[in-house]
């Protein structure tokens, strides 16, 4: 699920996409249900694409996602994506207690809060991992 949700840079918020074609893709915000064309030139992720930094390894945003999902039982977070740095740093180590404290920013974890919470709050909140089928080849 998290491979057609989308982050836009300079745009706000979470956007799923819709349609692609070669020249660009129609993405529908997860705030306002509205639907825009987005073009090469605009960078966009999907959440499948991202990880967060640990002492030792990146761990997808999927399983962080998933921590946090569990530490809150479905709902929306504990902590408010403008809280204090030093909170939100608290409660990053409590989803995921190795995070690199030097790598991992206080907006880093606004943005991880934020889009959590914009999940949660559109349906979106399926956070494991994406199993397609492999296409079978026909026996010679």
């Amino acid at each position: 699920m998290l491979n057609q949700i989308l982050s836009i840079s300079g745009k706000p918020g979470l956007y799923k996409l819709v349609s692609q074609s070669r020249n660009m893709i129609i993405v529908e915000s997860l705030v306002d249900g509205k639907r825009m064309p987005t073009y090469a030139r605009d960078k966009v992720v999907t959440l499948s694409d991202i990880a967060m930094y640990t002492e030792t390894k990146e761990v997808p945003l999927r399983q962080v996602l998933d921590s946090m999902k569990r530490l809150e039982n479905g709902a929306k977070a504990s902590v408010d994506p403008k809280a204090d740095p030093a909170v939100l740093r608290e409660y990053l180590a409590k989803v995921l207690p190795d995070f690199d404290r030097d790598r991992v920013y206080p907006t880093d974890i606004k943005k991880l809060v934020s889009w959590y919470n914009l999940l949660v709050e559109s349906g979106n909140d399926d956070f494991s991992e994406d199993i397609r089928p492999k296409e079978e080849t026909p026996a010679e």
